[in-house]
């Protein structure tokens, strides 16, 4: 079974559903696979666990769609 791995900050259940759902059927039509044969997994990560340049990202200007916490 395929595996796809997303890592990003929280978002909300509804910003991952569509998530898997694009991700399967994107990787469905490309590779012939039945979507069922996917799992996928959101791996979410608080702010202040995650970081670019030696800042934690709950440090730093984040554009306006990154969440707040």
């Amino acid at each position: 079974m395929p595996v796809i791995t997303i890592d990003l900050w929280k978002v909300s259940p509804e910003v991952k559903a569509e998530l898997i759902a694009s991700l399967t059927k994107t990787a469905s039509e490309i590779t012939k696979l039945p979507p069922q044969a996917f799992f996928v997994y959101v791996r979410e990560y608080p702010l202040d666990a995650s970081g670019t340049g030696g800042v934690p990202l709950a440090q730093q200007n984040l554009p306006p769609h990154a969440p707040k916490e």
